[in-house]
């Protein structure tokens, strides 16, 4: 039952972070949803170092992991607001920002990861 309050607790701060962040950075003008992208990115960099400080001599505890990893960066990020932000882009037949975006995301995202993990090992 803690389990799942620590998920509970971390995933509600974690979504309402990317509400604002959504609501103040993705650009109604232009369509391009520098919010959502931002969040993705930098919870990529942060669950890489929330898992390398965890997988580094158990710097954090179980409990630790579940609320910052599963809980805060699972309701930060937003692979769903992604994918649905990709189908208006191919619905209006902008393939050009379908295809920026899908794959910066991807690319950047994976990259953040890995220099998360990269930055855990320097502690």
């Amino acid at each position: 039952m803690k389990q799942l309050l620590l998920v509970f607790v971390g995933g509600g701060f974690g979504s309402v972070l990317r509400f604002i962040i959504g609501k103040t950075l993705n650009n109604t003008e232009n369509g391009f949803p520098y919010g959502t992208f931002l969040v993705n990115v930098f919870g990529s960099l942060l669950i890489g170092v929330i898992l390398g400080l965890a997988l580094k001599n158990n710097t954090l505890t179980d409990n630790q992991t579940l609320l910052l990893a599963t809980g805060f960066c699972g309701g930060f990020t937003t692979f769903s607001t992604f994918a649905y932000e990709n189908h208006l882009y191919l619905k209006t037949g902008d393939f050009t920002s379908f295809a920026i975006y899908t794959i910066a995301s991807f690319v950047v995202g994976f990259l953040a990861v890995f220099l998360g993990l990269w930055v855990a090992k320097q502690f």
